[in-house]
């Protein structure tokens, strides 16, 4: 069971990315964090399908992204306290995600609401401006996430070491004010170590037919 999750779980990587780039693109250029009521309004009561379904999107890849990061964990296994920390900044970036998902999908469900003359303009814009600019969590994930996986391969060098270096550059980059770049290239990065991951599984050995197996006491 262990070699089947190691040549299958890198793919949850690969899905994932697959599915944020879809919701992002469907999802299409929200509002400003200073847009004013008209224009939220005018957004998402004319894309609220496309809106809900991004939201889902982004909420089931950032699942299969914690699984993803379980897997590089594994991978890694051999620098315990930096493997460890890939889990957690992959946690904390897809739990960054939630919350833009989150967001979206409740802008999209008030703008929408059949009792929209109880809803103060103010919510829509205090909910519009944390949909653009909360962003914090996911900066912290990418962060944590890339700088501890380029350590463990540096460690252990279970990816090629210039997969190291694009990590620990991308992870730099991503707190600083172009840290956005950081978060896209980062899809990238996912998806070449995911197949890189799943060469070295398909080329372990296996148990040769001579191999012995345990008795039973």
């Amino acid at each position: 069971m262990a070699d089947q999750w190691a040549k299958r779980a890198p793919w949850t990587g690969i899905v994932a990315i697959v599915m944020f780039v879809v919701a992002f693109i469907i999802s299409g250029e929200t509002p400003d964090f200073d847009a004013s009521t008209r224009d939220i309004l005018d957004f998402y009561n004319g894309d609220q399908t496309n809106q809900v379904i991004a939201s889902i999107l982004l909420l089931y890849g950032s699942i299969l992204l914690v699984f993803f990061a379980a897997a590089l964990r594994s991978a890694l296994r051999g620098a315990e306290a930096l493997s460890l920390l890939v889990l957690i900044g992959g946690t904390l970036l897809a739990s960054g995600l939630v919350i833009f998902a989150g967001l979206n999908f409740t802008l999209a469900d008030l703008a929408n609401s059949d009792h929209l003359d109880r809803i103060a303009p103010g919510t829509l814009q205090s909910l519009n401006a944390l949909n653009s600019d909360f962003f914090f969590p996911t900066v912290i994930g990418t962060a944590i996430f890339l700088i501890s996986a380029a350590l463990a391969i540096f460690a252990t060098g279970a990816l090629p070491r210039w997969m190291g270096w694009v990590a620990l550059v991308l992870g730099i980059v991503a707190i600083t004010p172009v840290g956005f770049f950081a978060f896209l290239a980062l899809g990238i990065w996912i998806v070449v170590a995911a197949v890189l991951m799943m060469q070295r599984a398909g080329s372990e050995p296996g148990p040769g037919p001579g191999a012995q197996q345990p008795s039973a006491s």
